[in-house]
């Protein structure tokens, strides 16, 4: 695993003058992770992982902290002054070096106030670092209607047929400062409200079966 970069933690002030701390995962997470995961509500959690999903087993915990930080990156937000963990972002490059799935994830009641924001602009500058140039979203070919929604938000936008016949949304990453204004900063929020679904649980779950460290 790659050693974490010297320019985290970094706090970051939010519009509503909040602050994070920002930083790479680390394998100490899990428990952090848990605890986020354990304060969204039901709903929240079927919008982001797309499944009536009730834990995170410790195979998922294993996969989503101990990564490295080069082909997999994940970076983790806490409320400034509590230690609170709020939110969590991730790429995983796809076999294309130049492409990463990227995915987002806030609590409840962090959500709306920029977080997804403050934690893009961090993730892109790693995949920026990482030689990676566009992220993935994959979104299941029979949910027309968020594939309608984006068509509308990016009419010019690129998106493709991946191989498990699902839809892939592909975006180039912005230039630093640009997120939030950018067709990734949008799409990610509206994932983030439910009105587009992109990388469902289920794709995640079987790349976990498939990469995850073995128990012991």
């Amino acid at each position: 695993m790659s050693e974490p970069t010297d320019t985290f933690p970094r706090t970051v002030a939010l519009r509503d003058g909040s602050e994070i701390v920002l930083r790479q995962i680390r394998p100490g997470d899990k428990g952090a992770l848990r605890d986020g995961f354990e304060r969204m509500s039901p709903e929240s959690r079927y919008r982001r992982f797309f499944a009536p999903l009730e834990r995170l087993s410790e195979r998922d915990l294993r996969y989503l902290t101990e990564v490295d930080h080069h082909d997999h990156e994940a970076l983790i937000a806490f409320e400034h002054g509590t230690g609170v963990p709020v939110a969590a972002a991730r790429y995983v490059r796809s076999s294309e070096p130049e492409e990463a799935e990227v995915a987002v994830t806030v609590v409840d009641d962090w959500q709306g106030r920029g977080v997804a924001t403050a934690l893009l602009e961090s993730l892109v500058e790693r995949a920026r670092e990482e030689g990676v140039a566009r992220f993935v979203a994959l979104v299941l070919s029979e949910n027309t209607g968020a594939l309608e929604m984006f068509s509308h938000l990016a009419p010019d936008a690129h998106r493709r047929q991946s191989a498990s016949g699902n839809i892939e949304l592909v975006f180039d990453l912005p230039e630093p400062g640009q997120v939030s204004e950018s067709l990734l900063g949008r799409a990610l929020h509206a994932a983030a409200r439910g009105a587009l679904q992109a990388n469902p649980w289920a794709v995640i779950r079987e790349r976990i079966r498939r990469d995850a460290p073995p128990p012991g």
